[in-house]
């Protein structure tokens, strides 16, 4: 596919690995009236990667691996807003200086950026060692789709997807694991851009969750929201597609659940889906649970 890469600007973003946040009260209350206690959001996340279950786990609003964000608002804006999904993050202090990992998010409310990187890495790693991005694609497009829009895409996983053209028809046909209706997406919905944050699934129907198979999303899941439109925000809008990827896990909070940050929108409907139970971007970037190991020689 013929895209505009050589034109965009490649600029680095800094952030913190940040410490987990809890306010005076601790509790959440879930939508049956239940109080209850769970970690979740910031800080060095060493068992949960890419890859694992974002449903599968006592706590709330899960960041795989390393979360990061800039003590300053306005340059925490400019790392939440340049960071694209394949990015190059590399930890330039602290013992894990060097080291190199994959941007594989970015979580609205909390505005933080989410990175992998191998268990090596993360051993070393402490809160308030800084991350630089090596950002790149923001300003993405396709030369021969002008009805199909790239959001926090990286040109990097734009490659690795496999994505067929169909010319004929303008489409392109795109694996993912799961299909989505717009109508169980909850919190995030409004906002006037797609390129900070994400938007849940709600999961409190059991129904719902049973017809679309969705208590099998993993972290890193590629999928598809039916009738959703985030050309210029998050709206419903029938026969318009958008496909994100999973990046924070299952919430008790009425209106949230699994996070989904857009990669790929039409209003006009020309993307095609399919279902693919392999399609996840630790299998195509080559991270989380689906690393593989390089021979020792």
């Amino acid at each position: 596919m013929e895209t505009n890469e050589k034109r965009l600007l490649e600029i680095s973003v800094i952030g913190d690995v940040s410490s987990p946040l809890s306010g005076s009260q601790p509790y959440i209350v879930t939508p049956e009236g239940k109080p209850t206690i769970l970690a979740g959001i910031g800080g060095i996340t060493y068992n949960v990667k890419v890859g694992d279950s974002a449903i599968n786990w006592e706590g709330d609003h899960i960041e795989p691996c390393v979360s990061i964000r800039n003590k300053e608002r306005e340059e925490n804006g400019a790392l939440n807003l340049l960071s694209c999904i394949g990015n190059t993050a590399k930890v330039v202090s602290g013992d894990a200086k060097g080291a190199t990992g994959v941007v594989t998010g970015k979580h609205g409310g909390i505005e933080n950026v989410l990175i992998d990187f191998e268990d090596k890495t993360l051993e070393k790693l402490s809160i308030g060692d800084k991350i630089q991005i090596r950002s790149i694609g923001v300003g993405l497009s396709l030369t021969n789709y002008p009805n199909i829009k790239l959001i926090n895409l990286s040109p990097n996983l734009l490659k690795a997807l496999p994505i067929r053209e169909d010319k004929n028809k303008n489409t392109l046909h795109i694996p993912v694991t799961h299909i989505i209706p717009a109508a169980i997406m909850g919190s995030g919905l409004g906002s006037q851009n797609c390129y900070r944050g994400d938007y849940d699934i709600q999961l409190f129907d059991k129904q719902i969750v049973k017809k679309y198979n969705l208590h099998t999303l993993r972290l890193g899941d590629i999928v598809a929201i039916q009738d959703a439109d985030h050309t210029f925000g998050r709206t419903y809008k029938t026969g318009a597609i958008s496909i994100g990827v999973i990046v924070h896990s299952n919430c008790v909070t009425a209106g949230h659940g699994p996070g989904v940050t857009t990669l790929i929108t039409s209003a006009e409907g020309k993307l095609i889906v399919y279902i693919d139970t392999t399609a996840n971007i630790g299998v195509y970037l080559n991270i989380g649970r689906f690393r593989k190991k390089s021979k020792k020689v």
